[in-house]
């Protein structure tokens, strides 16, 4: 399977390792872009401060990014001036499109399919592998939404589906971003223009909109909000809800176990793990089952870890691969 990857920026050079951690697993990188130093391009994906060194050398020359063995064409073009001509398929991880309308820049560039890594606004398809995957259709221009859309809808859907929700409140307890200054700045909102890596700073997440996009009839029932902490990798999911079937303690943690094994969304540990325990985890939500309660009142408590970019970049792959097989179908 041949893909295009727009971008190489956190997500994109996140693709890329995960591909080279599984061996490129039947894709092939056929086009890379982005408007960036090539050199500098190549030095962050060789060496990374949140997952390690790559261990194998990365070098750009002659329009050619080489990673090992591997040899893949690399072009500095603005916008959607990528040429995916030989792809199956296109990964845009530039960040550039906000909304649908935007997005349909791609139609006009005349390529086949694309999966974007963010969320957008307007009327479009947002899939989450794990929620929502059967509304994927023939749409050939689909978002995958964020990475805490991704981890929060998994659950969601999975409580749903099997003792049903009433209500309900998350919070993402996120890593600092690109989105904040490592010192104090004016901003739109004020708060997330404090410095990253010094307070943790309440805030608000984009999931919460998103969610109406993925699950329509759930969103409405729940509520969301963020702190963003002075960590550099790996979120988490603090989820409470009240049930529509009373749960025991018990029972949600063999609910979680039977989920991780329809598929990779769903993940668990039984240890007293800590965030940097799970860095590079494939799974979109790992239950910490010890974490699991369900008080008096019968509404239960989860929480879930998830790596921000590693896990969405694996779900970026399996979504990818969805499209293609349609399509070649």
């Amino acid at each position: 399977m041949r893909i295009a990857i727009n971008g190489l920026g956190r997500i994109g050079r996140s693709v890329l390792r995960a591909l080279i951690a599984r061996g490129f697993d039947g894709f092939d990188v056929v086009a890379l872009n982005d408007p960036a130093d090539p050199e500098n391009l190549a030095y962050l994906l060789e060496y990374d401060s949140t997952f390690g060194p790559l261990g194998v050398p990365v070098r750009y020359a002659d329009g050619q990014l080489k990673i090992g063995s591997h040899v893949i064409p690399l072009t500095q073009e603005a916008g959607t001036g990528l040429d995916p001509r030989a792809a199956d398929i296109t990964l845009d991880c530039s960040g550039q499109f906000k909304t649908f309308e935007a997005a349909e820049a791609w139609r006009h560039a005349n390529v086949g399919p694309v999966l974007i890594s963010g969320p957008l606004e307007g009327s479009g398809p947002v899939i989450v592998l794990g929620s929502n995957e059967d509304a994927l259709g023939q749409a050939d221009l689909v978002s995958m939404g964020s990475c805490t859309t991704n981890a929060t809808a998994v659950l969601l859907s999975m409580f749903e589906r099997v003792v049903g929700i009433e209500t309900g409140h998350f919070t993402t307890i996120h890593c600092y971003t690109n989105s904040q200054p490592t010192i104090d700045r004016p901003g739109a909102k004020w708060e997330r223009g404090r410095a990253a890596a010094l307070s943790m700073v309440p805030t608000s997440t984009s999931a919460t909109e998103a969610l109406g996009q993925v699950l329509p009839g759930l969103a409405e029932r729940m509520t969301g909000a963020s702190i963003r902490v002075p960590t550099a990798s790996v979120s988490a999911i603090d989820l409470v809800f009240q049930p529509k079937t009373a749960v025991t303690e018990a029972d949600v943690v063999r609910l979680v176990k039977a989920a991780a094994e329809t598929g990779p969304a769903i993940g668990w540990t039984d240890q007293p793990l800590v965030s940097s325990d799970v860095r590079a985890r494939p799974e979109t939500s790992i239950v910490a089952l010890p974490e699991i309660r369900v008080n008096a009142a019968g509404w239960v408590r989860v929480l879930a870890w998830y790596d921000n970019e590693w896990g969405f970049a694996c779900r970026m792959l399996d979504v990818s691969r969805m499209m293609v097989a349609r399509s070649a179908n």
